[in-house]
């Protein structure tokens, strides 16, 4: 036999593109860093402003508090409320603790909250399809509890009973499976014939981008790599849609470190994408660390266009501190 290059494929790696922050993380990020700068550091976040670990501990080195719970912030202090939103009970209970508060939830998030509320103002039933315990589920489920019950996957459907079958409605949480999300929908519609769609989509626009890209990459893909955390839920369903699509092997990580040199035995395409919370930096080290094993050629796989933009917390605009102060009647007379 001759030499091996003629039977060995060339290496490359397919970038998915788009990838990485979403209009709403970023949004969320900024937010901290400019409350940090304006108002000085501690600032306290209620659960991880996204849920990514790099971002969490970057953002702690400069100062952020992540807590779990509003009663573990010190009165008169600023509080931020995560990406993914809260339920209503929460601002009420940083009232109670005078605290003053700035909202990063994603506007998308806060789109199918008031959809919620909504519908349960005219009565209807609400099918929340979403995962139990994620905090997005949590914050929506709390606008209108007694209206909405939860749907967690087409498996799930089976279970579910409603008041009325004339009235029912149902949302979901913004980061699922787009296919998935849509099997559940059909389960529902067999159940309940009358059920009625929200006006617009609620999986979010960039999530159902780098489900699109993952689509088109994962087909061609021996190896795909989604950089993200494990208890993001738009990067676990990008491992899921690759696999999916064809993908011989998928794998979720945080950091290229936790890349094992065993997932590329007999691979030629690798495809690299990652999560809505995921700075570049990150998948910069993935593609280092590939293009030192001779992963050097790189090809974009191109989705979409994205160039949405959210303006920021408008509480960015005030004077927290003096207003945290004032709540808790810490102001001494001027």
């Amino acid at each position: 036999m001759g030499g091996m290059t003629a039977t060995t494929p060339a290496r490359r790696v397919l970038l998915a593109a788009p990838r990485g922050y979403c209009a709403g993380v970023d949004r969320a990020v900024i937010a901290v860093e400019k409350a940090l700068e304006q108002y000085g550091s501690p600032i306290y976040v209620r659960h991880e402003i996204v849920h990514n670990k790099y971002v969490v501990q970057t953002l702690e080195k400069k100062g952020a508090i992540f807590v779990d719970e509003t009663a573990e912030v010190p009165e008169g202090s600023i509080v931020m409320f995560s990406a993914h939103g809260v339920a209503p009970v929460v601002h009420e209970e940083a009232a109670e603790r005078k605290l003053a508060t700035i909202d990063a939830t994603c506007p998308l998030v806060t789109k199918v909250h008031k959809e919620a509320v909504r519908f349960a103002g005219e009565d209807y039933d609400i099918l929340l399809i979403g995962h139990d315990g994620h905090e997005e589920v949590i914050g929506t489920s709390g606008e209108a509890p007694e209206h909405i019950t939860l749907v967690d996957g087409p498996e799930d459907v089976a279970n579910v009973e409603v008041r009325d079958e004339s009235k029912v409605v149902w949302l979901s949480q913004t980061t699922l499976s787009v296919d998935e999300t849509m099997e559940t929908v059909d389960a529902l519609k067999t159940k309940f014939p009358q059920l009625i769609s929200p006006p617009s989509d609620d999986i979010c626009y960039a999530t159902q981008n780098r489900q699109i890209a993952v689509k088109q990459m994962g087909a061609e893909a021996d190896l795909v790599i989604v950089v993200g955390s494990k208890n993001s839920s738009n990067s676990v369903r990008l491992v899921e849609v690759a696999l999916g699509a064809g993908a011989r092997d998928a794998h979720l990580v945080d950091f290229a470190a936790e890349i094992e040199e065993t997932w590329l035995d007999g691979v030629s395409t690798v495809g690299v994408t990652s999560g809505a919370s995921v700075p570049e930096v990150l998948v910069e080290g993935v593609l280092e660390w590939l293009s030192q094993r001779g992963f050097e050629d790189v090809e974009i796989v191109k989705a979409a266009e994205e160039s949405i933009v959210f303006s920021l917390p408008k509480e960015l605009r005030r004077d927290l501190r003096a207003e945290a102060a004032e709540l808790s009647g810490k102001q001494s007379a001027k």
